[in-house]
């Protein structure tokens, strides 16, 4: 018998399905090129082809916040720490923190 670690599957839920939503947005509507690729409607003289896209940087970078928002608390549920994917439970850490000066260790 092999002492190897079991793999474990990802499990699929909500919270994840919409963070991939999130993450995925961005690239559908600037991939479709033929959905903006016009002039009209125009803001402030400038042609929709330009500010569709100008817009989906402010959008694109909400979005991005959002999904990481969702990947803390995913991973909060499951038990582990948001940085490290550790447990919270195992009690060491190597993070600087004002107790020890800030030095890592």
């Amino acid at each position: 018998m092999s002492n190897a670690p079991q793999a474990t599957r990802a499990v699929v839920t909500p919270l994840r399905v919409a963070i991939t939503l999130c993450l995925a947005a961005p690239f559908v509507a600037l991939l479709w090129v033929g959905s903006y690729a016009r002039k009209d409607p125009a803001l402030a003289g400038v042609p929709f082809f330009y500010w569709y896209q100008m817009l989906w940087v402010l959008v694109s970078a909400v979005l991005t916040m959002t999904a990481y928002r969702l990947w803390q608390r995913d991973r909060r549920t499951a038990g582990a720490s948001p940085v490290s994917g550790t447990s919270r439970a195992a009690g060491t850490s190597s993070a600087a923190t004002a107790e020890d000066g800030g030095a890592a260790k």
